[in-house]
C-alpha cells in the first residue's frame, strides 16, 4: 500500500475517533430530551420503555446510527455523513393538547443540541486559554479533548439545523404541525408517511442545503460571539 493511501486511511480513522464520542453524546441527549419533555407533559411512554437513559446503547439504531454513517463516510472520504438514532416513542394521546405536546417535545431535541454546542464552545475556549508544557500530560489529554469539543460544536449545530427542516417526522415538521391551524395541520401531517423518503431526496439533490446551511452559519455566528 502506498504511503499516501496509508496516510488517507490514518486521517479517516483519526477523524472517526474524534467524531464518535461527540456524535453519541449529541444523539443520546437529543433523543432523551424528547422523552423527558413528553414525560413532563403527561406521556410516560419513553420512561416505561427505558428510553429516559443517557446510555447511548438504548438509542442506537444498528443500521441508521452505525452502518449507514460508516458506509457514507467511507464512500465519500468523509465529505458526507447521514444517519439517525432510534426514535423515542411518544404517544400524543397522553397529552392534554396532542398537537401542542408533540410540538414542544419535538422542539426539545434541537434546543438540547444547541445547548450542547454552547457548552462545547465555552469549554473549548477555556481549554484553549490554558498554556501547556510541550509534551506534558496536560497537553496529551487536553488537546484531543479540545479537538473533540470542536467536533461537538459542529455535530450539534448540524444535527439541530437538519432536524429543523419542516418535514415530518423531523422535529421541524412536528413543530410546524403544532403551529398550523387544525385543518392545515391535519393535511400537512399526512405527508409523514412519506417524510423519510422526501428527506432522503432533499439530501441527495442538495436541496436540503438551502435550508440547513443558512441555519448552521447562523448558529455558528452566534457561538463565535460567546
Amino acid at each position: 500500500m502506498e504511503p499516501s493511501a496509508i496516510a488517507d486511511i490514518s486521517g479517516i480513522l483519526r477523524q472517526l475517533v474524534l467524531l464518535a464520542l461527540p456524535v453519541l453524546i449529541a444523539i443520546t441527549f437529543h433523543e432523551v430530551s424528547h422523552g423527558f419533555i413528553a414525560n413532563k407533559l403527561g406521556d410516560p411512554t419513553a420512561k416505561m420503555m427505558g428510553r429516559l437513559t443517557l446510555n447511548p446503547i438504548a438509542h442506537i439504531d444498528p443500521f441508521g446510527t452505525i452502518l449507514m454513517p460508516l458506509m457514507l463516510f467511507a464512500f465519500t472520504n468523509g465529505q458526507f455523513v447521514f444517519g439517525y438514532a432510534k426514535p423515542v416513542p411518544i404517544n400524543p394521546m397522553n397529552f392534554k393538547n396532542p398537537r401542542q405536546g408533540m410540538a414542544i417535545s419535538a422542539a426539545g431535541g434541537p434546543i438540547t443540541n444547541i445547548l450542547l454546542a454552547v457548552a462545547s464552545t465555552l469549554v473549548f475556549k477555556l481549554i484553549s486559554s490554558i498554556t501547556f508544557l510541550p509534551g506534558g500530560i496536560a497537553e496529551k489529554m487536553l488537546v484531543p479533548a479540545a479537538l473533540m469539543l470542536q467536533q461537538s460544536v459542529f455535530v450539534n449545530v448540524i444535527l439541530a439545523s437538519f432536524n429543523l427542516i419542516p418535514i415530518p417526522p423531523l422535529d421541524g415538521g412536528r413543530v410546524l404541525v403544532g403551529l398550523l391551524p387544525h385543518r392545515q395541520a391535519m393535511s400537512f401531517s399526512r405527508i409523514e408517511r412519506y417524510g423519510f423518503l422526501i428527506v432522503i431526496i432533499l439530501i441527495f439533490t442538495h436541496i436540503a442545503n438551502y435550508f440547513v446551511l443558512p441555519l448552521v452559519n447562523f448558529f455558528l455566528s452566534i457561538l463565535q460571539m460567546l
